[in-house]
């Protein structure tokens, strides 16, 4: 038995990290020959079925599905029709959340691809025999590829509503794939034992069980990140900066300048990783706003070496006129002690020799 899906992607209502919620329009058809009848000489083009719990439908679930229902405002959102040579459509119209994996290597230049994956639901049914056997032993009764196979219509599957419109992405893409997969059903129940039996061994049956999806792929817009985050880092950084241009002297200024940057950085950066799940690995805008601190510690840290460079040259000089001062003192003591011994004047040569070492450590 073939049944044909078409979906039409009518909202995406969230996209956040690891998981995603969407409404669709989800139709399904296949022929049921035990439905046929007469259509009274073309004046019958169509039965429609008030009731779907009445036929049997495929059983089909979405796989990667977290949450969901169908809507019943203010009728029950479904439609069913029985076409006179057996075809059923049976169209409903649903709100999924979704599982959706994402790589945040790249954030906030990256791109995800998301899934909506159908598949054939493995359910279990008891032997008719129950009552006369000791154990008792679940059959998996799912339909397999050899009972019934999932197919996309040929002309247009999915079909997207022009006005999605998502804060901070854009629907690039969609792609329709096939995801059948083999499977082995089975493991020991242990819930919903009847009194008098012992044993509840599941026979293990593999099987080939029919899987579709579709691949939603999203780019994220980048303006949103560009003022809100890029921007504000750059601004500070160049604030930074602004202490090379200003007096070496000016200690206070300059510390609490390089200070408030560094917190506002901080507090930048605390405020981009609070709105984004805990990863293991790096992220684009990890390195960019490392770069950024980096940036700004560097700053703050180059006033504290000028700093303390320029202090040390203060030092230097103090020390050297102050040794210029001691040479000078020694050599008018040497002076005076032999003018004073021999009862003569100084040459003109020492004199102005004294007077150079006096403008010398006056300097």
């Amino acid at each position: 038995l073939q049944i044909q899906f078409t979906s039409v992607l009518t909202k995406v209502l969230l996209l956040i990290p690891q998981e995603y919620a969407c409404q669709i329009t989800f139709r399904q058809q296949w022929n049921d020959n035990r439905l046929q009848f007469d259509n009274r000489s073309g004046r019958i083009n169509y039965l429609v079925l008030t009731d779907p719990e009445r036929i049997w439908k495929p059983d089909l679930f979405f796989k990667n599905e977290k949450d969901g229902h169908y809507h019943t405002i203010i009728m029950p959102n479904i439609l069913l029709r029985i076409y006179p040579n057996g075809d059923v459509l049976y169209s409903i119209r649903l709100s999924l959340t979704l599982a959706c994996p994402m790589d945040l290597k790249y954030y906030p230049l990256d791109r995800q691809t998301c899934e909506l994956q159908m598949a054939s639901c493995k359910q279990f049914k008891l032997p008719k025999n129950l009552n006369k056997t000791k154990y008792v032993y679940f059959v998996a009764d799912g339909y397999t590829s050899d009972d019934l196979i999932f197919t996309w219509k040929s002309k247009d599957p999915v079909q997207v509503a022009k006005d999605i419109n998502l804060p901070r992405f854009t629907l690039q893409d969609f792609k329709t794939r096939i995801c059948t997969s083999r499977t082995n059903t089975g493991n020991k129940l242990e819930h919903g034992k009847p009194k008098n039996f012992q044993l509840f061994p599941l026979i293990n049956l593999p099987g080939e069980y029919s899987c579709l999806k579709v691949e939603l792929l999203f780019k994220r817009e980048f303006s949103y990140y560009l003022i809100q985050i890029y921007i504000p880092c750059a601004m500070l950084i160049f604030v930074s900066w602004v202490s090379f241009w200003l007096d070496p002297n000016a200690t206070v200024a300059r510390v609490s300048l390089g200070v408030t940057t560094l917190l506002s950085m901080a507090t930048q950066i605390s405020g981009i990783n609070a709105s984004q799940p805990p990863v293991s690995y790096t992220k684009a805008i990890d390195v960019w706003t490392g770069v950024c601190l980096t940036f700004v510690f560097g700053a703050l840290l180059e006033f504290a070496l000028v700093n303390y460079a320029s202090r040390s040259d203060v030092h230097q000089a103090a020390a050297k006129q102050q040794q210029q001062r001691l040479a000078k003192w020694n050599l008018e003591q040497a002076l005076h002690s032999e003018s004073g011994a021999n009862g003569v004047e100084l040459p003109y040569g020492m004199v102005k020799l004294v007077e150079v070492l006096d403008k010398k450590a006056a300097f």
